[in-house]
């Protein structure tokens, strides 16, 4: 599909951070001179991410994702065609990055409810993504799919995600013991040439498998064969989702944070988290965008959330974030926002024309409270509540901006995440941190191999056994 310049205009996602400024908010907001002053940093962070772009060795090979994948996506689009035929059930298998963001994209452009319509409705086979090694939800997951009728895509890059290769070892039991051929069953995201699933795809006989880049972590790789081959598998038009990437990062080729929508907003959290502003809100008003907070969670955290900087210097810096929904989260979680501490920032996630607009119909005409909704929409009524929020949150002194999405499709999704991964570049540029290593994780995965038995941990063993709970403090 040819993708007009009307229709960009018109798919255009924007940024709208007239709630951050001191204009609306007074002292309490960020001023133009407080702008003024980190602008030599953000064009320093701006051309760091520019210099870099495409850089395999410092993990920026995301950057490159909306234009280099031609042949990779024919082989999906084909891959895809031919599992929607022949299995009833895909699962994905995987953890971080590898699953928040499949399973983003299939709430953000499926039916809410598609795994419940029948297959004459469903543009793909049933989608289950398991993120998780909790023993109760892989057993009722197997109590829901047909095995002989499934398809596994096992995405680890090294192979040796515990909890991925923990789920892949059960469900190739389960398959030898019903008589399949496990290679019949499962498609691999993967290294090229190194790692256990590459060892394992000879072994069964030669797996089809995808390749995770190089230059690609986890957290950015909805936009690889990791979110590509499940959307695709769902009947997602994955170009479109390229084509609204490469078109937000033309949007983003200046230094100019006046029309560099994901640079300001870098620099405004920026400043916000200098002024102590340690949390970050994610509050989609949207039941198709609330896996997006979900996803940018762990982009935030993973990427932001170091204690030392690219020269060695301690540093602790990082911004927690934190999912809402909208209008759901109003009546749970907007108390605090509005009278609670001012450390955070909210972030809203508007829709411009919804997919459904759902008439509310009159009635009860002798009940003011209810009569007055009879007329308008639904669509009337989030967005009116989502203003409202926000008007609400100003008028407390509040940081907020809204990032405003025309309509939900492939095209804006694509727009929306890439728009997000090169926020966070520029932030953690703009903090002089590695965005794209993780050290906090790996701890957490080296104690877990220790704890059980992993050959190479003996000493670690040893200390987490010397670091028993101290009855005198169990109560």
């Amino acid at each position: 599909m040819t993708v007009t310049e009307e229709m960009r205009n018109q798919w255009r996602i924007t940024v709208d951070y007239t709630n951050m400024t001191d204009k609306y908010l007074g002292p309490l907001g960020i001023s133009k001179e407080a702008l003024e002053e980190v602008r030599p940093l953000a064009v320093k962070a701006y051309n760091y991410v520019k210099a870099n772009r495409g850089k395999d060795g410092l993990f920026m090979g995301w950057t490159e994702l909306p234009y280099n994948q031609r042949e990779i996506v024919a082989d999906i689009l084909e891959t895809a065609k031919g599992i929607r035929k022949k299995f009833e059930y895909f699962v994905v298998l995987g953890i971080g990055g590898s699953a928040l963001g499949p399973a983003m994209a299939f709430s953000a452009l499926c039916h809410l409810h598609y795994n419940d319509l029948p297959r004459s409705k469903r543009r793909g086979p049933k989608f289950y993504v398991e993120d998780n090694v909790d023993p109760v939800r892989m057993k009722e997951l197997l109590d829901v799919i047909d095995l002989k009728r499934t398809c596994f895509n096992v995405i680890s890059k090294s192979g040796a995600t515990s909890e991925t290769m923990t789920q892949f070892l059960i469900v190739s039991d389960l398959l030898k013991k019903a008589g399949e051929d496990v290679k019949d069953h499962v498609v691999f995201t993967t290294d090229a040439s190194r790692g256990n699933l590459v060892k394992i795809s000879r072994e069964l006989g030669g797996v089809k498998s995808f390749v995770l880049g190089d230059g690609v972590g986890g957290r950015f790789s909805e936009l690889s064969p990791v979110g590509l081959l499940p959307a695709a598998v769902l009947g997602i038009d994955i170009k479109m989702m390229l084509k609204g990437a490469a078109y937000m990062d033309k949007l983003c080729k200046t230094h100019d944070c006046k029309k560099n929508p994901a640079l300001v907003s870098a620099v405004l959290q920026y400043i916000a988290m200098k002024r102590g502003k340690n949390i970050g809100v994610m509050m989609p008003y949207s039941d198709n965008l609330r896996y997006v907070a979900d996803w940018y969670a762990q982009l935030w955290a993973e990427s932001l959330g170091k204690n030392i900087t690219r020269t060695g210097q301690m540093c602790n810096v990082g911004q927690t974030p934190v999912k809402a929904l909208g209008v759901t989260d109003q009546h749970s979680q907007v108390q605090l926002y509005t009278e609670g501490p001012y450390d955070k920032v909210i972030t809203f996630l508007s829709v411009g024309s919804y997919k459904e607009k759902t008439p509310i119909p009159h009635g009860y005409v002798d009940i003011p409270d209810v009569n007055f909704l009879g007329g308008h929409t639904m669509e009337e009524l989030i967005q009116a509540e989502n203003k409202a929020t926000a008007y609400a949150l100003t008028r407390a002194g509040r940081l907020n901006y809204t990032v405003n999405v025309p309509v939900i499709n492939a095209f804006t999704l694509g727009e929306l995440l890439y728009y997000f991964e090169l926020q966070t570049a520029y932030a953690g540029a703009m903090l002089d941190i590695d965005t794209y290593n993780q050290p906090g994780v790996e701890a957490g995965k080296k104690a877990t191999f220790a704890l059980l038995g992993k050959p190479g941990y003996e000493e670690q063993r040893k200390q987490l056994d010397g670091a028993a709970p101290d009855p005198a403090y169990i109560v």
